[in-house]
């Protein structure tokens, strides 16, 4: 089950540096999108800075998720660009859920299997 793990979560992370990096060289080609869909980019092309930030949290991200001692941090570090994806696709793409849920199962995975490693960020402190 180790050996699972560890290339289920380096294909998770090589997956987010990819999608990361080409928002910054643009290499993959754009698949056939809705006029909503086409609206949507529209915008996000708008705020000029969201695009690299999200390339950049999703480089960093799938770094630090596909390597072990940085794993937990890079599961949190990704939940929000996971949990967008999954909304994206579940309003505008349902057909790409079958891509986005299991990936979502994989960072919860990762998140509940270093569970110890996040309560001393949420359990309560005594040392005021």
């Amino acid at each position: 089950m180790k050996i699972v793990k560890i290339v289920v979560c380096i294909l998770f992370g090589l997956m987010f540096i990819n999608a990361g990096l080409n928002k910054f060289f643009n290499y993959m080609p754009m698949p056939e999108m809705t006029a909503d869909q086409m609206a949507l980019m529209g915008a996000f092309v708008k705020i000029s800075w969201l695009m690299p930030l999200i390339g950049a949290i999703e480089v960093i991200g799938g770094l630090l998720f596909a390597l072990p001692k940085y794993r937990a941090l890079g599961a949190i570090v990704i939940l929000p660009v996971m949990v967008g994806i999954v909304f994206h696709n579940a309003i505008f793409d349902p057909s790409g859920l079958t891509i986005a849920l299991p990936f979502f199962l994989i960072n919860l995975w990762i998140i509940g299997d270093n569970w110890n490693k996040y309560k001393p960020m949420v359990s309560e402190s005594k040392s005021y």
